[in-house]
């Protein structure tokens, strides 16, 4: 709002464009401007893979095979407003309209009547423009790795004060990778006692109701799986501190973007060899609310832990194609499964299509309670596809 832009770093083999079969990774921090410590772990992190590249076998591999891209600050303006720096709480939190970034979002549970904010609508259309695989967003006052859903209702269980996203199983093994690779973060102590976390773990819903967060946002329209890292008691640590919270996140975040090479990855083409763009492809028994598509290549990326699974590939109008895959921890090859689809039949482009953004699971929950025990099936309508600068 006050001509700061948002600067994003890109590491990797092939930094300026994306390369088929080498997935998309980010980190987000400081989207709220007086939380400090993961905008300042996230600057030590770019110069240790940059000064490490080529000479540590890891991360040379991990650079190679992955395309990792770091925003320090979402909230510059919030971060610059933040003259007296305190633990606990300052206007620093906003962005210059006073807006809450992280409730900004538009959410999957209930209308979220806000103004988009510029902040908002540069990430979401940078979500939208990459192909995202896993992200996590960084913030401070807390010690505490959190997962999706931060919102919920009774289709996904949050009558029981846990709100379970299809893919409950690896966002569990997401923040505990973090939390367990962090120095303290898996004794799950909190910061004052009051609210331990076992592991180091929450889900968000269980935490707090949130509505309009970013992580959740990634998860169902940006088919990213993201976490949010809670990483110091103090909001606003002071700088004689920072080299010590650098040490105590510097293996878990390394070991965290490994993870994007979990699962299962493959490209859907036509009779001709043609990526077709927009299909639909899952794992039998994980449908998402809004069905997981291929990118302009074809290509598609799902997260999931080691073990057998049916994969579904989808091209409107034409006869699915099912594959039985075997997944194995694939973290340290630096390289999901590949299966690719091949649909000899089609030899058109499928024409665009986005889930919108409207609360799909207030939709799906009402459906479910005017009939049951009806099986209901969310219809997507087909729509033109249009990217605003």
């Amino acid at each position: 709002l006050k001509g700061r832009d948002l600067w994003v770093l890109v590491l990797g083999r092939f930094p300026t464009h994306h390369k088929i079969g080498i997935p998309e990774f980010k980190y987000v921090a400081n989207m709220h401007g007086d939380e400090t410590v993961g905008r300042e772990i996230l600057l030590h992190l770019i110069d240790f893979l940059v000064t490490s590249y080529r000479r540590d076998p890891i991360i040379t591999r991990l650079l190679n095979n992955t395309r990792i891209h770091i925003m320090p600050t979402m909230n510059p303006d919030g971060f610059e407003a933040t003259k007296v720096p305190d633990c606990y709480y300052t206007q620093g939190r906003y962005n210059k309209n006073g807006e809450d970034l992280n409730r900004n979002f538009p959410d999957a549970f209930e209308n979220n009547n806000v103004s988009i904010q510029p902040e908002t609508q540069a990430v979401m259309n940078w979500i939208k423009n990459e192909t995202f695989v896993l992200s996590a967003n960084l913030h401070g006052g807390a010690l505490v790795a959190s997962y999706t859903f931060d919102n919920g209702n009774s289709v996904t269980g949050s009558l029981k004060g846990y709100s379970r996203s299809p893919d409950d199983d690896v966002f569990i093994h997401l923040a505990k990778t973090y939390s367990f690779n962090h120095a303290i973060m898996y004794k799950g102590t909190g910061c004052d006692n009051r609210q331990p976390f076992p592991e180091g773990i929450t889900n968000g819903y269980s935490w707090y109701q949130l509505e309009g967060g970013m992580q959740d946002y990634n998860y169902v329209w940006g088919q990213c799986f993201e976490i949010t890292l809670e990483l110091s008691c103090c909001k606003y640590p002071p700088a004689d501190q920072l080299e010590k919270f650098w040490r105590d996140n510097k293996v878990a975040l390394i070991e965290y973007i490994k993870q994007v090479h979990l699962g299962v990855k493959g490209q859907v083409t036509d009779k001709n060899g043609n990526p077709i763009p927009n299909a639909i492809v899952e794992a039998k028994g994980r449908p998402h609310i809004c069905p997981y598509r291929t990118n302009e290549q074809g290509e598609y990326f799902l997260l999931l832990l080691p073990g057998t699974y049916v994969i579904n590939a989808t091209v409107p109008g034409f006869k699915p194609m099912l594959k039985t895959v075997e997944i194995h921890d694939s973290t340290s090859n630096f390289s999901a499964l590949k299966q690719d689809f091949s649909f000899s039949e089609v030899s058109i482009r499928s024409r665009a299509a986005s889930c919108p953004k409207t609360p799909l699971y207030q939709e799906l929950e009402q459906a479910s309670a005017a009939v049951k025990p009806t099986l209901h099936v969310l219809v997507l309508t087909t729509v033109t596809l249009v990217i605003f600068k």
